[in-house]
């Protein structure tokens, strides 16, 4: 699943016009960019959602013919849903049961796509996330063996404990990509707007949210003007190998 409602309003004036997955990075949008990269990994079933604008997505992927593959739309036009509430209503397109990628569209990194997925399937946690070293006000916090136990605001103090602590403890921040098995249905709350982290700190109390620490590769926000232009060798060379060029 593709997260490519957000109005995208650090990126303006970009998206005064246009929806955020829409913004050029390597020379196509970011939601081609995304879409790329899934389908080089293996990928042959993606679900989107749009907002913002959401018909000029709807109108790409009937333009590039959902690129051969099979894509659908989970339409949010009438009201944002937030990340829980985007994959609550996108449920049912994973009826087969097997774990799945959440991608933010605003995400470019060089993460191995299928070893991430891979990884996730072996350790069989009920979502895994990539994580890095970096400076945040939000971190999420694990145990030395990659468990999610809590969530801190560095800034205002909240703090959101999901298990009992004991040992060393460690500051991530979350990178905007998941794997998660539908298990995780289970620990949905039953709001219809609402964030994936409060799912994940439902869920930890019970079963393995794991971290996945992706540190020797390239990870950027490219939410902000100055971090899209910053981006764009990345994007590009992304692209370039997608095409194997």
């Amino acid at each position: 699943m593709i997260l490519a409602a957000g109005r995208g309003t650090r990126l303006r004036p970009l998206t005064n016009d246009r929806p955020k997955a829409l913004v050029m990075a390597g020379g196509v949008p970011l939601l081609e960019l995304a879409i790329r990269r899934l389908i080089h990994f293996g990928c042959r079933d993606i679900i989107v959602n749009v907002h913002h604008f959401g018909e000029q997505i709807i109108e790409f992927l009937q333009e590039k013919d959902s690129f051969g593959i099979n894509i659908q739309i989970s339409d949010e036009r009438e009201q944002l849903l937030d990340t829980g509430g985007a994959l609550k209503k996108a449920a049912d397109f994973f009826a087969d049961g097997q774990p799945f990628l959440l991608y933010n569209t605003d995400i470019i990194t060089d993460l191995h796509l299928a070893d991430f997925y891979q990884q996730h399937c072996h350790l069989g946690a009920l979502a895994t996330l990539a994580v890095r070293w970096r400076p945040t006000s939000r971190y999420l916090i694990f145990d030395a063996a990659g468990l999610l136990h809590g969530w801190v605001n560095v800034n205002t103090g909240s703090l959101k404990m999901a298990r009992p602590t004991s040992g060393s403890l460690q500051l991530l921040a979350f990178g905007g990509l998941h794997v998660i098995d539908p298990r995780l249905f289970a620990y949905l709350s039953d709001k219809t707007v609402f964030s994936i982290i409060d799912t994940y700190l439902e869920a930890a109390a019970h079963a393995d949210i794991r971290a996945q620490i992706h540190e020797t590769g390239t990870w950027m926000d490219v939410g902000k003007p100055a971090n899209l232009e910053a981006a764009q060798p990345l994007a590009a060379q992304l692209l370039a190998e997608c095409r194997g060029i």
